[in-house]
């Protein structure tokens, strides 16, 4: 693969985000997707949305999950998941990826959590998909805002109040994904990855898998191409965000940021440019 296209490779694939000028930490997504499989990549923010038609099949927490038209998408942050059609004709979606310290604020809960990825309840997935329809056309702060809290409500029902204890294995790699945050424009080895964990190399490589079902080197490239994604919102060039995330070059950004979101680095930054 010489390049990435400006466009899917099937006429019907079809991706677009955007990011309300005056609220950071949210995202909206919209896409119809017929071909195009999505690498593991992460959003680091609640994942929430709904399936308007089709029915998609991603791998998520070592486990492949079905979502078929009318049901929910529940994602936490911090999961790498990927992403393919299961229908010849593809599926069509809606998301919104909101940090959690803003679903905090606006829901006034804490320590939200959904125990499944996906939420069968066609008719809340309707009112899910026409409000996200409604935030993605909203021209007002205020209106922008008051559909967000009633979306979150929406969700409610689904999440946990707050979320039960994080298991040891999450415990002992957490500074290990921290050190990987820190580290993203080097070249890391196993050794090094393993001496954060306090394990020998190849058990270490074996527990990491098993807690978060990638590789070290998967969970580094979904770091990565996160990293990529915030600074490209943030208006750098997509040859300075290469360099700042350990990725070969430009093309080796379009390349890795075309599989794992959808768009290129450069549609994505006109898409989200803020006025």
């Amino acid at each position: 693969m010489h390049g990435v296209p400006q466009s899917f490779e099937h006429p019907l694939d079809r991706a677009e985000f955007k990011r309300p000028a005056h609220r950071d930490g949210v995202e909206l997504y919209r896409a119809h997707i017929v071909r195009h499989t999505f690498d593991p990549h992460t959003h680091e923010a609640f994942g929430l949305g709904a399936i308007e038609a089709g029915v998609e099949r991603f791998r998520y927490r070592g486990s492949d999950h079905l979502a078929p038209a009318g049901s929910l998408v529940t994602m936490n942050p911090d999961e790498l998941h990927t992403g393919r059609a299961e229908t010849d004709g593809g599926w069509r979606y809606r998301m919104v990826y909101v940090d959690a310290d803003v679903v905090e604020r606006v829901s006034g809960d804490r320590g939200w959590h959904f125990g499944d990825a996906v939420g069968h309840d066609a008719p809340r997935a309707r009112r899910v998909a026409a409000l996200l329809d409604a935030l993605w056309r909203a021209d007002e702060p205020l209106a922008f805002d008051s559909l967000l809290h009633t979306l979150l409500a929406e969700f409610r029902r689904h999440a946990r109040s707050a979320r039960t204890a994080a298991p040891e294995g999450a415990l002992r790699f957490a500074p290990v994904v921290d050190y990987l945050r820190a580290h993203l424009d080097r070249r890391l080895t196993l050794d090094e990855l393993a001496a954060v964990a306090g394990l020998s190399p190849f058990h270490f490589l074996r527990q990491f898998k098993a807690r978060y079902h990638a590789t070290p080197q998967q969970m580094l490239m979904a770091l990565r191409l996160f990293e990529a994604k915030r600074l490209l919102a943030a208006g750098d060039a997509p040859a300075e965000v290469a360099a700042a995330t350990g990725l070969t070059d430009q093309a080796h950004l379009t390349r890795a940021f075309a599989r794992r979101y959808g768009v290129t680095p450069a549609r994505y930054q006109r898409q989200t440019r803020r006025a």
